[in-house]
């Protein structure tokens, strides 16, 4: 089993492996296409990493680690400068507002300082349902469900599960 293999199915893997590291170049170069040159036509670079999507508008300064475990619902606008690190899947729902400079984080790393170094790794999935708005600067953590309908505030680090129609502060 490859730490691809690894990775998609929510086992531990070793973020240092040579495949893994090229398709996280392959992403921060399409990345890097549109960020350069913002366009639909460029859009087209980081689209087709995704599992899906569906009218979707990403403003520039947009990063990923694969694009492959994003998976984005109808009429999602993401703001300026937001990251998904996707080693696990980001599921967004419809109609979901990222503002700028918000952090989907699915990585994580282990504890142990030994364990980090040898670059084991795993990932739990954040899925985000209909109607949300996640204010600018927001970090969501790893294994993170928001339920629909609901509102971070900006700068909020977000730790815990948010139940739907909720207004989240930190």
């Amino acid at each position: 089993m490859t730490e691809f293999d690894r990775m998609r199915q929510g086992l531990p893997f070793n973020a240092k492996d040579a495949d893994l590291r090229q398709r996280r170049e392959t992403a921060r170069l399409a990345c890097a296409r549109f960020n350069a040159h913002p366009s639909k036509g460029n859009l087209r670079h980081i689209t087709r990493l995704f599992a899906a999507h569906d009218q979707v508008v990403i403003e520039p300064g947009f990063q990923c680690d694969y694009g492959s475990q994003i998976h984005l619902g109808r009429n999602c606008y993401i703001n300026f400068h937001c990251v998904l690190l996707d080693a696990a899947d980001i599921v967004i729902g419809d109609d979901v507002l990222l503002g700028p400079g918000v952090h989907l984080y699915t990585i994580d790393h282990p504890r142990d300082a030994a364990a980090r170094s040898s670059g084991d790794c795993f990932a739990r999935s954040i899925r985000i349902g209909n109607r949300v708005w996640i204010g600018g600067g927001a970090k969501v953590l790893p294994g993170v469900s928001i339920g629909d309908d609901v509102i971070i505030a900006a700068n909020t680090v977000v730790r815990r599960d948010v139940a739907a129609g909720e207004r989240f502060f930190g």
